[in-house]
């Protein structure tokens, strides 16, 4: 199995493992508050009814209108500062709950809206993210620079330490003008923040619904505005190294697994090609050394000897069909070691004298008897290497 379908595997584990412990501890801390608050407020319902001698029905209708009147304690919501606040929680995908749109054109709208806005921001959000990176590892390398440590590469620990201390920095400062402004105590307050800029958007802690504040404190509202989009943009670059990471991690499967298809088609190949005798070299050293990843052919190597006879008219040579058809039968996979043949070659007077190795092959022919009218493994490796080098 390959290595990024059992990472997947492992993290739906892990998820759905994560969901399972989750369920119970919420089932464990929540489900007595809930049922102790249902039998206080069955209670009160029960005395209110008796108090004011108010039937089922009308008791209904009383709860119905106090629930539609939520909304507008906190004022008017639907001008330009709170749409724009609403907007905010669209795109972001925050959803606070604390408004929506009641007519069918503003629903129709906000589908719509959303539908471009929230991959917008999830974009703009991310390519912010990478600039904050990058200029804080700009900072850290420098700042190493400065302090003359021996190591100034900036870490993947540096960044994620960077990071969470920049997010809780972030909280506390919100956590701290939220109390303030809100009333509320500094837990409360960094819960709200931290549900906030982690885009839950729970709805329970809403900012700018006290005393009309989005018409009344202009100067808040600012600052609850560019505190959101500045905080969500600080979580959003912490959490790209983690996605960085992870996707880094993928990028390296996905090349290893693109060698290893690389390598199977070209071994399909070279063992297809074993019936027409042109079988590829294994990797020398020298080219192993740059890269290069295989040898040369043996077909190259006959065609460079074929062409460099081509060039010499007193060379005596066969016709193309005869040393296609009886190079490879007689050439043997010792070819490939081409240094020693070189070496041997640098010896040979006749190849420096004149440049032309009619001597040497007709030495050879006197000599050689192993093959007739052809030239030996030798004397082709001293012909391609003497054509490489003109």
């Amino acid at each position: 199995m390959k290595r990024q379908n059992i990472r997947t595997l492992v993290l739906i584990i892990c998820t759905f493992t994560y969901l399972l412990v989750g369920a119970a501890v919420f089932d464990a801390l929540e489900s007595k508050m809930e049922i102790t608050q249902k039998k206080i407020l069955d209670d009160r319902k029960r005395e209110l009814t008796d108090k004011y001698n108010l039937s089922k029905v009308n008791f209904d209708e009383l709860e119905r209108v106090v629930l539609q009147l939520k909304p507008h304690k906190a004022g008017v919501q639907w001008r330009f500062a709170g749409s724009f606040y609403f907007a905010i929680t669209v795109i972001t995908t925050i959803g606070y709950g604390h408004a929506a749109p009641s007519t069918d054109g503003g629903k129709v709208f906000c589908m719509f809206y959303a539908l471009l806005g929230i991959p917008l921001t999830l974009v703009m959000f991310q390519s912010l993210g990478e600039r904050i990176n990058t200029f804080v590892k700009y900072l850290l390398h420098h700042l190493k620079k400065c302090l003359r440590l021996r190591n100034t590469e900036v870490s993947m620990a540096n960044m994620v330490c960077i990071g969470l201390i920049s997010c809780m920095s972030t909280l506390c400062v919100g956590a701290a003008a939220f109390s303030r402004y809100e009333d509320w105590s500094f837990f409360h307050a960094y819960y709200y923040c931290f549900i906030t800029l982690t885009t839950i958007g729970f709805g329970d802690y809403v900012a700018l619904q006290k005393d009309n504040a989005l018409q009344t404190n202009p100067q808040y509202v600012a600052f609850s505005f560019m505190y959101i989009l500045t905080g969500l943009t600080v979580i959003g670059a912490f959490l790209n190294l983690v996605v960085l990471r992870f996707m880094t991690m993928n990028a390296e499967d996905e090349r290893r697994d693109a060698e290893q298809r690389t390598l199977l088609s070209q071994n399909r190949r070279t063992g297809g090609a074993g019936t027409n005798h042109c079988m590829s070299d294994p990797p020398s050293s020298s080219t192993a050394g740059h890269g290069g990843g295989s040898g040369k052919g043996l077909c190259n190597v006959y065609a460079e000897v074929l062409h460099f006879q081509s060039m010499c008219s007193c060379l005596w040579y066969k016709s193309q069909e005869k040393m296609r058809y009886s190079i490879p039968m007689i050439i043997s996979h010792d070819l490939s070691n081409s240094d020693t043949y070189m070496e041997h070659s640098e010896t040979s007077d006749a190849l420096h004298s004149n440049g032309c190795v009619c001597s040497a092959l007709q030495e050879h022919s006197a000599t050689s008897s192993g093959y007739t009218g052809l030239l030996s493994p030798a004397h082709y490796q001293r012909l391609s290497k003497r054509r490489s080098s003109i």
